[in-house]
């Protein structure tokens, strides 16, 4: 199903590795996902909030029960049953724990951006604070350099800690 998505054995190499080279930080992880993978990085936050503590959701489809029926059913099976609202992250909203933001581009035609707007929806509702980037015009597969940029940015500003570049100061040709 779509709510492990292979998280427990992630998590479990994060620490070995961790405890093979005291370098590597697991104290502040991160995860970043498009599509399926950004509907997996919202899953972390909400289900293994332990371990994960910043993610970035790229296009992601956040309730299985929305989205491609074929698709979704070739993970989660038929008929509709509890374990799609189980792994549904608009279901699930009040579960969320760290930073979270979701990109989302105007002309999707793989997911509906509806999907993003859904769980923006839910999570206001349960009070629970996130960042969105709305990319007018980009599609599923490109949300551009702006994005990047902000995906970047959230990523120096909630795991490093660090305060990211003024990019307002650097002038940037128009694409």
């Amino acid at each position: 199903n779509l709510k492990d998505a292979g998280f427990p054995d992630r998590i479990l190499w994060h620490k070995a590795a961790a405890a093979q080279y005291p370098w590597y930080d697991i104290s502040n992880v991160g995860i970043f996902g498009a599509s399926a993978g950004g509907q997996s990085a919202v899953s972390a936050l909400l289900f293994h909030p332990d371990f994960y503590k910043v993610a970035v959701a790229k296009n992601g489809c956040f309730d299985n029960r929305i989205d491609k029926t074929w698709w979704n059913e070739l993970w989660m099976g038929w008929p509709v049953g509890i374990e799609y609202s189980q792994s549904s992250a608009v279901d699930n909203a009040h579960r969320l724990q760290g930073k979270l933001m979701i990109a989302v581009g105007e002309m999707d035609d793989n997911v509906d951006p509806f999907c993003s707007f859904q769980l923006a929806d839910r999570l206001i509702k349960a009070g629970k604070d996130f960042d969105m980037v709305y990319v007018p015009g980009a599609n599923h597969h490109t949300l551009g350099t702006y994005t990047e940029r902000k995906l970047l940015d959230f990523f120096v500003r909630n795991i490093l800690g660090q305060t990211p570049p003024d990019w307002n100061t650097k002038p940037i040709e128009l694409e």
